[in-house]
């Protein structure tokens, strides 16, 4: 299939990319053509265009043809809108990369599946995906429009790891420093390689069973948060030192910080996945590569790439102040009567 992806070099795309490639499709990549850490691979062919001016997108396509779009960059109702005009009656799918923080929180007890209704009150990114999957579901409904919706979870590749704080994070980790964790440690997560994920959704591809289904595509690899840090610590070749802190008092020692809201909305509930719908429709997606296996190549690829991997120092010192609140919220409860 000719395909386009809108996005081609995130944590994400990137691996979508090259599974592309190498299954045998013609793949191009429109993004802003800035430099980044995740090279495309030979056989796709870089597009540099500016995906928010209409008429430039216009001109390209026509220009291009394309039998399918994968967009990772589509956040809200406007855009999908946008998009669904665009490229009616001129591909014959589009993808459109949502997120499973949609899914709604509170969650219900048992595995998620895609029925799950989608609900966020926390966090207005996940509010916008979920109002950019309506448009897209009307217009397939209304006209036809030949929509495919991805929900990825929390993924990671091996030049960003799943903490919260990314490089920041493993760096205190591997120096000794208290890192702080959400809740208790123990609810579930699960974390899934970006390789992983790719196969799933390059599967999708050219498949009409795929058209007007929505599928979230997540590995089976489930562990607590503790448990996820304790790896990380492993791979980094220390003992962790984890403190735990509500995610009301994170919010309120770091209010500006994007993850506080995340921690809110999405990472201090638990989330398990029933990922039947997408193997019912990709029978080779069998995610593989564990966190526990991913470890000690993120430690490898750090070691080899300091200048991008360096912590970040102003989010080093909000890291260190909750740490400080951890302690201080202890201290004021021991000093409860």
């Amino acid at each position: 299939m000719r395909t386009l992806f809108i996005g081609g070099t995130g944590t994400i795309s990137t691996s979508c990319v090259a599974e592309a490639v190498r299954v045998g499709h013609e793949v191009s990549v429109l993004n802003r053509g800035r430099s980044t850490r995740r090279e495309l691979p030979m056989g796709a062919d870089a597009i540099t265009a500016d995906y928010h001016d209409t008429i430039d997108l216009d001109s390209l396509i026509n220009s291009h043809p394309f039998d399918v779009v994968v967009n990772f960059l589509s956040f809200d109702a406007a855009d999908a809108s946008r998009m669904s005009q665009l490229l009616q009656g001129r591909i014959t799918q589009y993808i459109h990369i949502s997120t499973a923080s949609a899914y709604h929180k509170p969650l219900p007890p048992g595995p998620i599946v895609e029925s799950t209704p989608l609900h966020n009150p926390h966090l207005l990114y996940s509010r916008n995906k979920i109002a950019a999957e309506r448009v897209l579901q009307d217009a397939y409904e209304r006209s036809g429009f030949p929509t495919t919706i991805v929900r990825p979870s929390h993924t990671y590749d091996d030049a960003e790891p799943p903490l919260t704080g990314a490089w920041t994070a493993w760096d205190r980790i591997a120096r000794g420093d208290e890192i702080v964790v959400s809740g208790d440690g123990t609810s579930l997560w699960t974390i899934t390689h970006a390789q992983d994920l790719a196969v799933g959704l390059v599967g999708l591809i050219g498949n009409p069973r795929a058209i007007g289904e929505d599928f979230h595509i997540t590995s089976d690899d489930v562990l607590s948060w503790d448990e996820i840090y304790r790896v990380a610590a492993r791979a980094a070749g220390v003992a962790p030192r984890i403190r735990h802190l509500s995610a009301q008092l994170i919010k309120a020692a770091a209010p500006d910080w994007g993850w506080a809201d995340l921690y809110l909305g999405d990472l201090s509930h638990s989330a398990v996945f029933d990922n039947r719908k997408i193997r019912g429709l990709v029978p080779e997606y069998a995610p593989a590569i564990s966190w526990a296996q991913a470890a000690p190549r993120l430690a490898a690829f750090r070691a080899a790439h300091p200048d991008e991997t360096r912590p970040d120092p102003e989010l080093d010192r909000m890291l260190g102040r909750l740490v400080d609140a951890s302690h201080a919220a202890e201290q004021a409860v021991r000093a409860l009567p």
